[in-house]
């Protein structure tokens, strides 16, 4: 098999980059995923949250891209018949010390472009969300819900019916140059390309230093582990309810999402996975946990955050203690009002530094784009990201 560019991933970001590469005429392209369905690791486990662009930093990649995304998902899903709301959410601060990071949230929002915000009493709280407390809010009504398998699979259509190849099943296990481009050998074969884009999530180091270039970090998996509403009480949230989030850290803390196939999900923690594709508890890989514990940078990480890393590991293995969390949220919410759902497994990049990779990361070299760390809110921002990649691609390759 020989094409101009193959796309090593099969989750949204790379059939969103193969779906703004197929516009290019006389481009060959083909994606290669190593599991037998599209969309099985980070974008079939997420909570299906169209992000509004309210946490990140204005003018980075995460801001840019999620903003713009956002408003392409809506239109892409109204016009592909995608079901999807717009419902928005309300951040809840609970807490006096958490009125400034509130703040300083409102304003990153309006910097990033958000219309339509709304500052919340506790009174005005109640309004959106009566069930829940807090002492003061922020209302985001560009906030929706969706389900991101069915926005991948319409995104590999669009690519096959232009001309485009998804090949699942497909593990690329080894890496050969060429005089004129690259040979990937996979489990089905060679397959030959002039370009390659890895968008490998999960894998995403592991794909680059195959490929023969050093990613200068290393994916270090964090496990978000969830709970649902019993049927009977999913009346106490009408759509999201999320925390103040704590500025040291990637991860938005503990909340409440509505899904728009029904159901209340409540969560995620976030505690560190030793299997990459580990969805249980007990999921163990020697060669990813290895990986973890021989890397300096991350016990430069563990050592500055070793109280924070703990209180989630409990809240792990302790309901009562995810319950006390959701509390601060909903002081009703009941022990035996949730019972244990899904997880899903973050690709978080961290630095040698010991520091994690807050904004995307995307590099390039000879014939080659790797996607490094495209974490949450890369689903929301994948058409934006789609399109950056596919530009980068037009400039590198030659298109």
């Amino acid at each position: 098999m020989d094409y101009d560019i193959a796309i090593i991933g099969g989750g949204i970001v790379g059939t969103a980059t193969a779906m703004a590469l197929s516009r290019y005429p006389n481009v060959s392209l083909a994606v290669l995923e190593a599991e037998h369905r599209l969309a099985a690791h980070q974008t079939g486990h997420n909570s299906g949250v169209i992000h509004s662009g309210l946490y990140y930093k204005p003018g980075s990649l995460k801001a840019r891209n999620c903003t713009e995304g956002r408003e392409a998902m809506y239109r892409f899903c109204q016009g592909h018949g995608i079901a999807h709301e717009q419902c928005g959410k309300v951040v809840v601060a609970t807490r006096e010390k958490e009125i400034p990071s509130l703040d300083e949230l409102e304003r990153r929002g309006r910097a990033n472009g958000l219309q339509g915000m709304k500052r919340l009493s506790r009174q005005g709280l109640q309004d959106y969300e009566p069930h829940a407390a807090g002492i003061e809010g922020l209302f985001v009504p560009a906030t929706g819900i969706v389900d991101y398998v069915q926005v991948t699979e319409k995104y590999a259509e669009i690519v096959q019916n232009s001309g485009g190849e998804i090949h699942t099943g497909t593990s690329v296990t080894g890496f050969k140059r060429e005089p004129n481009g690259i040979i990937l050998e996979t489990n089905k074969g060679e397959v030959r390309c002039r370009n390659l884009i890895g968008c490998g999530g999960l894998q995403s180091d592991r794909i680059a230093r195959m490929a023969g270039v050093d990613p200068k970090v290393r994916i270090t998996p964090f496990r978000g582990e969830y709970y649902e509403l019993i049927p009977e009480r999913r009346h106490l949230v009408k759509n999201l309810i999320y925390p103040v989030p704590d500025p040291a850290f990637p991860f938005l803390g503990v909340h409440f999402t509505r899904l728009i196939r029904g159901g209340i999900e409540a969560g995620p923690n976030a505690v560190l996975a030793f299997q990459r594709e580990g969805y249980t508890k007990s999921s163990f890989s020697l060669r990813d946990t290895s990986e973890i514990l021989f890397y300096r940078a991350f016990w430069i990480l563990a050592f500055k955050y070793w109280k924070t890393g703990f209180g989630e590991m409990f809240r792990s293995w302790n309901k009562g203690a995810f319950v006390r969390a959701l509390q601060k949220l909903m002081p009703e919410l009941r022990k035996e009002d949730i019972r244990p759902a899904g997880a899903g497994v973050r690709a978080q990049a961290l630095e040698p530094s010991g520091s994690l990779v807050d904004d995307f990361r995307i590099i390039h070299a000879e014939r080659m784009i790797h996607v490094l760390n495209a974490p949450s809110p890369a689903a929301t921002a994948s058409i934006s990201i789609g399109e950056t990649i596919s530009h980068m691609a037009k400039r590198h390759f030659n298109l």
